[in-house]
């Protein structure tokens, strides 16, 4: 594992904030941030690191072992920032989705469009299985940006298990956690439950999320070390498919009541601007959301020119 400055860490609580800010949106996964900022591999390393050969470790060799086996201190920082992000932007978020949302949809349209450019460059050699990997990814994701959210029950257990599931977007590019708790009928509820300081709630989901989490990092860790391009060109796809949720401009299908009162989409499809305008009567805002996704974009590809400036000798 590398070793850091006090800099160097400050720098990971930052990459873990940019994470937890977009986990907060249906349609953007922190495992896309993670990958853009270079910690995703370390990301996966250090998750897999949580097994029994840990319990090992931590018998024979003590605490201090075991913290370095498990990269402890890229752990917590990046957690510390996505918790950061979590509890301080949630409510934050959820104003511009309610007020500007296609806007907000246009600047991460941007980005993970931007990102899927980032990532496809670093598949090395197209192959057959390459490109059934992208095929599957792109399928896959899109399958579930179309597919009806569910009315989960409110049980202990739907909530480890929905904990589980959602939080596997943290190392998984392109699928939001947040999305995957809209279809399983959770999202406003957990939402509810960080605004409300829930703990019972928090602690049931987030014991759920470690769980998956660490299941799943092993799945795409052997893959990585097995079939990195297979890999990369999966996750290419994840992000690709997930695009259509992220498209501005939708017609609603179905609607739902919150708790709040409020009447919600539930149920939405791709359109196209003139669409818009005809359907819903109003400016479908092309050169503002043109704009947004630019500077989404540009955002990804600049950081992708540093990054590149800086490897040069």
């Amino acid at each position: 594992m590398k070793q850091r400055s006090a800099w160097g860490h400050l720098l990971l609580v930052f990459r873990g904030m940019a994470m937890g800010a977009v986990d907060v949106v249906p349609g953007v996964s922190g495992g896309t941030i993670a990958l853009i900022t270079g910690i995703y591999e370390e990301l996966i390393l250090s998750i897999k690191s949580f097994n029994a050969g840990l319990l090992q470790t931590l018998y024979k060799e003590g605490i201090g072992a075991a913290w370095k086996r498990v990269n402890g201190n890229f752990l917590l920082a990046v957690i510390t920032g996505i918790l950061i992000s979590i509890f301080s932007l949630a409510r934050g978020i959820s104003w511009l989705i309610y007020h500007h949302p296609m806007l907000v949809w246009a600047f991460f349209f941007g980005l993970i469009l931007g990102s899927v450019i980032y990532l496809g460059r670093k598949i090395r050699r197209w192959t057959y299985l390459s490109v059934s990997f992208l095929i599957l990814g792109t399928a896959l994701a899109y399958y579930i940006t179309i597919a009806t959210p569910a009315t989960g029950p409110d049980t202990l257990l739907f909530i480890f298990i929905s904990g589980s599931i959602a939080f596997c977007a943290l190392v998984l590019p392109g699928i939001s956690g947040a999305f995957i708790l809209v279809l399983l009928g959770k999202y406003e509820y957990m939402l509810n439950a960080v605004r409300d300081l829930n703990i019972l709630t928090i602690f049931i989901f987030g014991i759920g999320g470690v769980v998956g989490v660490i299941a799943f990092s092993n799945v795409i860790g052997w893959l990585l070390k097995k079939h990195p391009n297979a890999t990369m060109a999966l996750l290419t796809g994840f992000m690709i498919g997930s695009l259509n949720k992220l498209w501005p401009w939708k017609e609603v299908l179905e609607t739902r009541i919150t708790s709040g009162g409020e009447i919600v989409p539930l149920l939405e499809h791709s359109i196209f601007p003139w669409q818009y305008a005809a359907i819903h009567g109003e400016d479908p805002q092309v050169l503002a959301i043109v704009f947004c996704t630019l500077a989404g974009l540009a955002l990804i590809l600049s950081f992708s020119f540093i990054k590149k400036a800086k490897t040069k000798p």
